[in-house]
């Protein structure tokens, strides 16, 4: 691809709404996950992709948001409500991240604390 398709492209793609951007960014890192590991089974690419999503960049936003106001004794009761939903949310994704890691290291035939170090993931930090 020439310089100028490449700025052209990327010149639409600073157009796109941010949920429409995420989708495409969402799209590229897994076909570059697919150029980058073309030795890898469809199955595993696909657990890879689930496993490396992470929430949207506004909701990821907005709980870290949140999180600092509570740390500064800030927040309304409509805020921690939301931030309670938040919570919510994002261990709802981390239960699904975890399965997925579940699920491959059955796939590939390895224990999940050595997958995890195979692919460079930290447990989280406990947060009290």
């Amino acid at each position: 691809m020439s310089q100028v398709q490449l700025n052209q492209l990327l010149n639409g793609v600073t157009q796109l709404e941010t949920a429409d951007l995420e989708r495409f960014a969402e799209q590229v890192n897994f076909l570059l996950a697919q150029r980058k590991t073309p030795s890898l089974p469809q199955s595993e690419a696909e657990l890879l992709q689930q496993i490396n999503r992470g929430l949207p960049e506004a909701t990821q936003c907005r709980y870290d948001e949140l999180r600092a106001k509570i740390r500064a004794e800030s927040i309304t009761p409509e805020e921690h409500q939301e931030f309670l939903f938040l919570v919510d949310m994002v261990e709802q994704a981390d239960a699904e991240r975890l399965q997925h890691l579940i699920e491959l290291s059955q796939l590939r035939q390895v224990s999940l604390p050595l997958l995890m170090h195979q692919l460079g993931i930290h447990p989280p930090a406990v947060n009290v």
